[in-house]
Formats: C-alpha cells, structure tokens, sequence
C-alpha cells in the first residue's frame, strides 16, 4: 500500500482496506503528524522511536508523582500494599506457605509467575532497605525511597517486556510501511492513557502480561508456534486475566492445525508440539506447588476465587449494569451465577472463534483477541474495573488500521474506568493523560462510514460529558449516593456491547475486504 504525500489531507493506514476504505485513513493534519514530518524537515526521523519512548517515560514518571491505591488509607491500604506484601511474603515465607499466609492480609492470590517476580523485586528492594519489606513490620509501609523503588520496578518491567514486544508488532504489522507510519503507531500506543494510568498511577503490573501476550502473537506472526505458546503461558502464569484472550488464540492454533495446513500430518505434528509445550510450561511453573494435590488446589483456589461473587465492585459489564434492575445476585445461588456466567461468555465469543477456527488470518487474530477478551470482560465471572485493559490491547493495536472506532473505543474505556481512578485520588492525571492523547491524535476528526457512527459517537462523547458535569456540580440524592457510577456503568456496559458487534463484524468481514484490496491493486496495475 502506498502511502499519500505529506500535503494529503489523508493517509490510507488500513492495514487490508486499500483504497476502497477512505473512511479508515487516518487524518495527517494532526499535532503528531505534524510532529513527525518536523522530526524529517530536521533530519532526525531516526531518533524518532527513542524520543518517543523518552518522552513516554517522562508521562509515566509524571503520573508516579501522583496518589495511588490505597496511598494513606489504612487500614487495608490497597493494591500498591498488595504488591508490596506479595514482596514481603516471598521474600521472607517459605514457598510451600505463599498461598497460605495471612490470607486476611492481601494473600497472594496471582498465579505464580507473579509470585516469582514479586520475590525478585522483594530481594533487589531488601539490598537497599531490608525495612521496605520487614515481614509483619512493614505493613503499610510507604516512604519516599521505598515509594521510588516501587514506581521504578513497574517502569524497568514494562520497559523490559512490554515495551520491545510492541517494537516488533509494529515491525512486522507495518512491514514495507514508511518510518512515519510506524512512528505515528508507536507514539499513539506507547501514549494509550489507561494503561499509563493505571499502572503508573493506580500501581499495578498489568504491563508484563499485555507484553508477554503481544510477544506470543509475533510469535504466532513469525509462524514460532511453539515458541508463542510458551509466551502465552507466562502470560497466563502471570496473570489469570489474559485467560479473556485464551479462546481466540486457542481457536487460532487448532485452526492452523487442522485448516492451515494441507498435509493433515503435518498438523497433527503442530497440535502434539503445542499440547507438550503447554503442558510443559504450566508444569515447570506450577512445580514448587504440586507436592500434593492439597497444595496445588489451594492454587488454583487462590487464583479463581469464585466465592466472592459475581463481581466485587461495581463494573462496566453486563452483569452490574442489569444489577439496577434485576437483582441476579439475590436470585441465584453463587453456583448457578457460575454456570450462566460460563455459558453467556463462551456463547458471545463463539462467533469469533468459530470464524479465527475456520479461517486462521493472522491479522484477523487482533480481532480475534479483541472479541474474546470483550465477552470476557461483558460476561465473565468476577470482572474488575482494571479488566478492560485487556481488549484495550488488541483495539488500541489497530489505532492506525481502524482510528475512529479505536480512539472511540479507548475513550468509553477510560471514562468507564473513572469511578476507580477517582477513589485513588487521580482524577488531575486522567484528565490530563487522556486529553493529550486525543489532542496528538486528533481523533475527534477521524472519519468513518456510514455517517450516522459519527453521530452516535458525538452523542456518547456529550453523554459522558454531562455525567462529568453533573457529578462535579451537583450532589447525588441521599436516597442514591452511588446515582453517577450507576450511570457510568449502564452506558459503558452498553457502548461496549456496541463494541463487540462491530469488532466481531470487521473480524468475519476481514478476508473479503482483502480480496477486494487485491483485485483493486491488480486492475490499478
């Protein structure tokens, strides 16, 4: 695909549109573009990618300065206590005990990839403090240093994992593309506010698993199959939540096994590989802890706490926002909540997956993990509001192929995950965060077709700024103190279905939109 010349007002990015989708391109006016076709004036488009990843740095550093959760707030504190805990617990617990102690106290209830690093950074961390991580003592511990120490080992993980991991996905999705387009990627995904704000604000580590994932998808692009799967594992073993993306990239691979390849010996051979593989991976990970089946159950207990509900707070999924009208919870007991839950899950993720089974596009694989992690996210048991970070992935990846329908999508996102970063004290850094990203992308100006999706996102965008409004100037009534997070979550819970139908649409109409791109390149040939 040719790229237009820097006075066009329009670029064609789509990946497989062609000339056909105008309404894809991606409108070079932009404080970005512009941005970028002054780093080529200057002659210094080479350092592009590192100034890029500087200055993305300097925002995440940025909002480090800010509260986090639990920052001050005894007596449980919150999820930067968690993660400080889990450093103290490995570091001073013997292992056959990390899933036993103290569990009133954050008990380690990540799967044990994370235990593992949580013990790394809790032995760095005790060369320059062993008081950071005194066991029982250091509980709610929050000094400057220790504060840095914390803030700095998110920033070195994400820059060791996820950071390269999305180099190479550009690389290869952007292949025979200009320095400018995947400058322009780079700059838009490495600046994607929810995932700044809620790993360098928020405080977690979410960064390593989305990495691990987009390391496992350019495996599978680079057709390692193996090696992807392996990847993918670690990404499991990290954290459960990339399971929202285990049905897609599972439909992909038998896909390629039993339809990708035209001597079926040849994928009976690739199912064997990854069958051993993943059982390998898992078994190597989870061995400390299968000296008995006791052991092992309390694990996996840990790691899937059903017993808590079918949510815990309130989330922008199918789920609570019917909770203002049909009170599931009170009719159903937690057993049956877990079999309707199962059952919707799969039944909104079966379209895709079916379609990435029977046609496995290695492109359509994005809009795959997009579909997956969506119904997960709407239907699955227990969903927390950090959830949505998961198809924010697959989604802001396509930010060059699909910008009006991705930037959408991200600014339902962030607004849906507003309640939670408002309790943690970070209302200044969403706002600012989150405006200069759809200020350098402009993507209130990116087209799209039919017409009347415009219109509908104008609406939602002025939806989501009169709950803004009201809930900064007007008190909520006695009788519903949570009124606003209730409306927050019936209209994110609603966009994001609209969601799924679309990204589940562009999946089963990917391939023929490629075979109209072809035809059209032949006949301008």
């Amino acid at each position: 695909m040719n790229e237009k010349s820097a006075n066009s007002s329009y670029i064609e990015l789509s990946s497989y549109g062609g000339a056909k989708n105008l309404e894809m391109g991606y409108n070079l006016d932009t404080p970005a573009t512009r941005w970028l076709n002054w780093l080529e004036r200057n002659k210094i488009e080479k350092w592009s990618a590192l100034i890029i990843t500087i200055f993305g740095i300097y925002v995440r550093c940025a909002v480090g300065l800010s509260p986090y959760s639990g920052y001050n707030t005894p007596p449980m504190y919150g999820d930067y206590e968690a993660q400080r805990h889990w450093m103290e617990t490995t570091l001073h617990v013997p292992i056959n005990q990390w899933y036993y102690y103290d569990l009133e106290w954050w008990g380690l209830d990540y799967p044990p990839l994370t235990a593992y690093v949580s013990w790394i950074c809790g032995k760095i961390g005790s060369i320059f403090d062993p008081d950071w991580f005194a066991l029982d003592q250091s509980r709610g511990y929050e000094s400057e240093s220790s504060k840095l120490f914390m803030r700095s080992s998110v920033l070195i993980c994400e820059l060791l994992i996820y950071v390269p991991s999305v180099f190479v996905f550009i690389n290869w999705w952007f292949s025979g593309s200009s320095w400018k387009r995947k400058g322009l990627a780079w700059l838009l995904i490495h600046l994607q506010p929810a995932l700044i704000l809620i790993d360098h604000g928020h405080f977690q580590y979410n960064s390593v698993m989305l990495g691990l994932t987009i390391w496992a998808v350019n495996c599978f692009f680079y057709d390692y199959d193996v090696l992807g799967s392996i990847f993918f594992c670690l990404s499991l073993s990290f954290k459960q939540m990339a399971l929202y993306f285990a049905p897609a990239i599972f439909a992909y691979l038998l896909g390629k096994c039993m339809n990708g390849h035209k001597n079926n010996k040849e994928g009976m051979i690739l199912f064997v590989k990854l069958g051993v593989t993943v059982i390998a991976t898992f078994g190597i990970i989870f061995f400390p802890f299968m000296d008995s089946f006791e052991h092992l159950s309390q694990v996996i207990l840990r790691i899937f706490p059903l017993q808590r509900g079918l949510y815990e707070d309130k989330v922008s999924n199918v789920w609570c926002a019917m909770n203002a009208v049909i009170k599931l919870r009170e009719m159903f007991q937690i057993q049956t909540l877990t079999r309707i839950s199962l059952v919707t899950t799969l039944l909104a993720g079966l379209p895709s997956c079916f379609h990435l089974w029977s046609s496995p596009n290695k492109r359509g694989l994005i809009y795959g993990l997009t579909n997956s992690s969506l119904a997960f996210f709407l239907f699955s048991f227990q969903v927390h509001e950090k959830s949505i970070l998961l198809p924010a992935l697959p989604i802001t990846l396509l930010i060059l192929d699909d910008p009006f329908w991705s930037s959408w999508f991200n600014n339902v996102a962030m607004f849906s995950m507003y309640p939670l970063l408002k309790k943690d004290r970070l209302v200044l850094p969403f706002f600012v965060v989150w405006f200069m990203w759809n200020w350098l992308g402009s993507f209130i100006r990116q087209k799209t077709k039919p017409i009347v999706f415009k219109y509908a996102s104008v609406v939602s965008y002025l939806v989501m700024t009169v709950i803004y409004v009201m809930e900064f100037n007007v008190p909520p009534p006695a009788r519903y103190p949570d009124i606003y997070v209730v409306l927050n979550v019936t209209f994110s819970a609603a966009m994001f279905l609209v969601f799924l139908i679309y990204f589940n649409y562009r999946q089963i109409t990917l391939n023929e939109n490629n075979l109209v791109c072809q035809r059209d390149k032949k006949k301008a040939e």
